[in-house]
């Protein structure tokens, strides 16, 4: 609860919504002890009287009773009539959508079909028909704005349920022997409980609305009962010669409403798991930059990245996911960042361009130099330009990447035309000589087709084809093969080699495949807790590991015909970013750790190309 409530009141509007809202509740809750008048006693020679007149804060109506007690007294009534029409709709449409996605077949098709007969008339129309059939009163109007809502509630809980009833743990349930009823109660009603509070919280306000509506009408509640409604109703033929009188409940009106619909936006974006990452706003376009210190000098590398911290704020936690890693590569070079899930190379692969997404990621310090200007905290403008241009992304999963209702070739020529102000005729010629590029067979029709259409190995080359549609200076390849078969991999990779000496591309390769970091990188940097551990050339990594972190990592690497029939591991788990130990992160899991690598800072130190992060490496650097 306490997660929930730290999480809705980082929303700024919906805290507002909800100390709005307690305010008029605790009003309406504590009026048995406040010195109100008799809401219906009524004074002719009172009538109409301004507000802050003696006796009366809101002033009077047109048979002299109080404004502010029935203000209250109806302002209860209409909260207690929203609030049940609310629960006995979502009660009702709930029940309804979740039968109808859970046995499907000829039970949806009929009951849902129903409901669209329903939902073909207009809401209102339907209330008002509801509410002359069973007659005026606050009873039949909270029926008739129920019955009008349940449609709405069984639609979209339907449609949750549909997707629900065909997972695996409802299917493991049916195979246990339980029951449908025992499967609805147990397994499918506390998974759509979050989406059913969530329906119920922004639509509170629309029943209060509509039961106003049908008061205002008089078909609500019936003099000398009060509520909202049916005080601006009586109110409507003075609004002229006495706008107070339809002022006071309006503003009731809209207050409730308001603040209900606020505080219904808050509750989705917490109870929602999708955005429960601690932030609640839309990511910005750029990476937030909050550097302190010294900014690194730049160096003669095409690409280099300096001291980059990149850290993640969720409430009170400080994740450092990047905690000064330094970095570079030249022109026709390929770098591989190789490091256990967690290490921190995705972040710092993402830091480059300002794609960490903030909220909460935040760059802390640091810089990164493209061909000398520093890209940390540039212009929105000058990233937007060397994005996909100078510098291109090969992502993991191309199928998350590329937009599903778009042929391969639009997505091809959009990247092109972009930075580029070409013809479509010209960029899509462009783009079938890239899917030669990366040897896809059938160029020419295969650029027709959609991402669902091609396999995982194709998707991937036509990932490479966008990454290489601006010719970029700098690829950075983010476990682009860990999805792919050996024999896809090894095209993909083989591609990429081919690609880096005929073009002088330089690629910072992503990956925790020791195979593939022999196979194509010059040189290798191995991260750890978010820090290089240990860099040098492939061979002489490999080869001679000097940190124990890098000795740990290859011996887990299973080797053919050597007979070793128990694979390694590294025992424990990497640590906490947010609660990182003193001294040497790995020191907790490292077979040679003594005090002194339990205290204080250690250094990235060792001669040239070779550099290890360790007090007492496995051999002199």
């Amino acid at each position: 609860m306490s997660a929930f409530l730290r999480l809705l009141f980082r929303n700024r509007l919906a805290a507002l919504g909800a100390v709005v809202l307690a305010v008029i509740v605790i009003l309406v809750l504590i009026i048995p002890v406040l010195p109100l008048q008799n809401p219906d006693a009524t004074a002719t020679a009172n009538r109409f009287q301004k507000p802050f007149s003696a006796g009366h804060p809101l002033g009077t109506d047109h048979l002299g009773r109080d404004l502010l007690s029935r203000l209250l007294h109806g302002t209860r009534l209409s909260l207690a009539v929203g609030i049940a029409a609310a629960i006995i709709a979502a009660t009702i449409g709930s029940a309804i959508g979740i039968v109808a996605g859970y046995f499907g077949g000829r039970t949806d098709n009929v009951i849902m079909r129903l409901v669209d007969m329903l939902m073909a008339f207009p809401y209102i129309l339907l209330a008002l028909a509801i509410v002359a059939a069973l007659g005026p009163g606050l009873m039949n109007a909270l029926i008739a704005v129920a019955a009008v809502n349940v449609p709405f509630f069984a639609r979209n809980i339907r449609g949750i349920t549909v997707g629900l009833a065909g997972r695996e743990f409802i299917d493991a349930a049916r195979l246990a022997g339980m029951g449908h009823t025992r499967i609805i109660l147990t397994e499918l009603l506390p998974n759509v409980l979050p989406v059913i509070v969530i329906a119920m919280s922004t639509t509170v306000g629309w029943m209060i609305l509509e039961t106003a509506g049908l008061s205002f009408l008089g078909l609500g509640s019936q003099p000398p009962q009060a509520d909202l409604g049916s005080m601006l109703g009586e109110a409507r033929s003075a609004m002229i010669s006495h706008p107070h009188t339809s002022i006071v409940p309006g503003i009731m009106i809209f207050l409730i409403v308001m603040s209900i619909n606020l505080l219904g936006d808050g509750v989705r974006d917490a109870l929602d798991p999708r955005l429960r990452s601690g932030a609640l706003s839309r990511p910005r376009a750029t990476t937030l930059v909050r550097r302190s210190g010294d900014i690194p000098a730049p160096t003669d590398d095409l690409l280099a990245i300096r001291d980059l911290q990149t850290q993640f704020h969720v409430g009170r936690h400080i994740y450092r996911a990047v905690g000064g890693v330094s970095l570079a590569v030249r022109p026709g070079e390929c770098l591989g960042v190789i490091g256990e899930s967690g290490s921190g190379k995705s972040v710092t692969a993402l830091s480059v361009m300002g794609l960490v997404a903030s909220p909460p990621g935040v760059i802390t310090g640091g810089a990164v130099y493209f061909r000398g200007q520093d890209l940390i905290g540039a212009p929105y403008e000058t990233l937007r330009q060397k994005r996909g241009d100078s510098v291109a992304y090969i992502f993991q999963d191309p199928l998350s990447t590329l937009h599903p209702l778009y042929r391969i070739g639009q997505q091809l020529a959009e990247a092109i035309r972009s930075h580029h102000g070409i013809s479509r005729a010209e960029a899509h010629r462009r783009a079938v000589q890239l899917l030669k590029d990366v040897r896809i067979p059938n160029a020419e029709s295969r650029v027709n087709d959609y991402p669902h259409e091609m396999s995982g190995g194709m998707r991937q080359r036509v990932g490479i084809a966008m990454a290489l549609a601006n010719e970029p200076d700098v690829i950075i390849a983010d476990e682009p093969t860990t999805a792919l078969d050996v024999t896809v991999q090894a095209q993909i990779l083989s591609l990429l080699d081919d690609l880096r000496r005929e073009r002088g591309l330089a690629i910072v390769f992503i990956t925790h495949d020791f195979g593939v970091v022999a196979q194509l990188c010059d040189r290798v940097a191995v991260m750890y807790a978010g820090r290089i551990v240990e860099e040098g050339p492939t061979a002489a990594v490999l080869d001679a590991p000097a940190h124990p972190y890098t000795r740990r990592l290859i011996a887990c690497v299973p080797e053919l015909g050597g007979g070793r029939r128990e694979l390694a591991a590294i025992p424990g788990l990497p640590p906490m970013v947010d609660a990182l130990p003193p001294g040497c992160a790995f020191a907790p899991r490292c077979d040679k750790a003594q005090d002194s690598c339990r205290s204080g800072e250690i250094a990235l130190t060792g001669t040239a190309p070779r550099a290890v992060r360790c007090l007492y490496p496995e051999e002199a650097v």
